[in-house]
């Protein structure tokens, strides 16, 4: 399991990116998981789809 850290440009983590074979999940900075990447399709927190490719980063929230 690979993970990769997410920081704004102040360095403050804002989220995670976290690898599980060949799916990649998203989690914000406390850890509540927003949404997966299977390979082909984004999908959110409910496994609505939210498009075609990554887009793994629009589902972080805005401050």
């Amino acid at each position: 399991m690979a993970t990769e850290q997410l920081k704004d440009r102040y360095g403050v983590k804002i989220g995670e990116v976290r690898e599980f074979g060949s799916r990649l999940e998203i989690y914000d900075r406390y850890g509540v998981k927003l949404g997966y990447y299977d390979g082909r399709y984004t999908y959110d927190r409910y496994g609505v789809r939210v498009g075609k490719g990554n887009l793994l980063a629009a589902l972080l929230p805005r401050f």
